[in-house]
């Protein structure tokens, strides 16, 4: 992109190391607009020469038995490390995947609409951003066919010319990408990869929604100018009182951009609550070993004095990580074609009980409306239990 007064705005206005202020907890009382209950997602493999004659085709256990609430004016985070299917669980909430069992509810109602009038009227409440900016826009078409197209599908181009150029004046001017006749005659491939994630952004936007769910929006951008779109959509909830879902695999910009976190291990949701809590005061075996494995300066000079008391890293995260000190462990995830029985996390856990290779746990409500689906909590007092000392793993 040309430097000087005629570029176009850059995405990294907001200073990179600007300190991250808190967000908000959720309003006890917001309103539910999308909510899954026991969502299941399973992917048939494919036939070989070998297995053509076989009548119990395997599958791919994508996700199962996942249960989730998105409200209105929040943000709802789940993270996970790659494979875990965070994308899937967006896919099926935008209805792109139909569910293998469970149910979807929008506003309180039970919805299916796999396609047609059923699956458009759903969409205009219910908006996908996907990761990659480039490859969701078509290359071909310009900023304002993108936009115009959108627009139209969704009834909001207005009847006269002059209607249609204030409402794609209005989208972008909605993102921050000003002035508009700047960029509605480019091609995705003239702006940086932050400008195209806006026009994705201002697509989504052109259906006016109830809901946004984000995959992964910032995982392809320059570091310098992630801060921005996360900013962005952050305004964007403000002001237009959006349920924003999350997706993404940095469990540190959950913990800025995120009211609620959920953290998502083989197809299964192990922990959630406010963002703070989980990502200082982690319960779950596999939060701790996430949070440990995040590089953190302070910890690392903290090991280095040899204290091991880890001050100056936020006291809870601390302890999370602390709690993962020697504790860990190698191997791969499981294969989601015959996931292990019990925990899934099993094979892996340092604190793995005869219990969590049999039984899968339920979600046991803890102190602060904070929950892990953890063998470890099973006690009515939500209080963690004694187990056994952490076994050695092997790869």
């Amino acid at each position: 992109m040309p430097e000087g007064p005629d570029a176009p705005p850059r995405d990294d206005s907001t200073p990179p190391d600007t300190p991250p202020d808190t967000p908000p907890a959720a309003p006890p009382g917001s309103a539910v607009v999308l909510e899954a209950r026991d969502l299941s997602k399973h992917f048939r493999v494919r036939r070989t020469l070998r297995t053509f004659a076989d009548r119990d085709r395997p599958v791919v256990h994508a996700v199962d038995d996942v249960s989730l609430r998105l409200r209105r004016g929040t943000v709802t985070a789940v993270v996970g490390e790659s494979g875990s299917g965070k994308s899937t669980i967006a896919r099926l909430l935008a209805q792109l995947y139909p569910a293998t069992s469970g149910e979807l509810r929008l506003l309180g109602e039970p919805v299916r609409a796999p396609k047609g009038r059923a699956f458009r009227a759903y969409c205009r409440q219910v908006q996908l951003i996907f990761q990659d900016p480039f490859g969701s826009l078509n290359p071909t078409h310009t900023v304002r066919y993108h936009l115009t197209r959108a627009l139209r599908i969704h009834g909001r181009a207005g009847r006269t010319s002059a209607e249609l150029e204030q409402a794609l004046a209005q989208l972008l001017a909605r993102v921050h990408l000003t002035p508009p006749e700047r960029y509605l005659s480019s091609f995705p491939h003239e702006l940086s990869g932050g400008q195209r994630q806006r026009v994705a952004i201002a697509r989504a936007m052109a259906a006016d929604p109830k809901v946004l769910l984000a995959d992964e929006p910032v995982s392809m951008l320059d570091v310098s100018i992630r801060l921005g779109i996360l900013n962005l959509l952050r305004d964007l909830k403000e002001r237009l009182d959006l349920a924003i879902l999350y997706i993404t695999h940095d469990i540190a910009s959950a913990r800025y951009f995120a009211d609620e976190t959920l953290v998502m291990y083989a197809g299964r949701l192990v922990e959630g609550g406010d963002s703070e809590t989980v990502t200082q005061r982690p319960a779950h075996p596999y939060t701790r070993l996430l949070i440990g494995s995040a590089p953190d300066p302070d910890r690392i000079a903290a090991m280095s004095d040899g204290n091991g008391t880890g001050e100056g890293t936020g006291g809870g995260a601390a302890e999370g990580a602390d709690a993962s000190e020697g504790q860990e462990t190698a191997g791969e995830p499981p294969s989601l074609i015959s996931p292990p029985p019990g925990c899934r996390f099993h094979p892996r856990c340092p604190m793995a009980m005869e219990r969590c290779r049999t039984d899968v746990p339920p979600r046991f409500d803890l102190p602060g409306g904070q929950w892990a689906a953890c063998w470890l909590y099973d006690g009515t007092d939500g209080t963690e239990r004694s187990a056994p000392a952490p076994k050695e793993a092997s790869a």
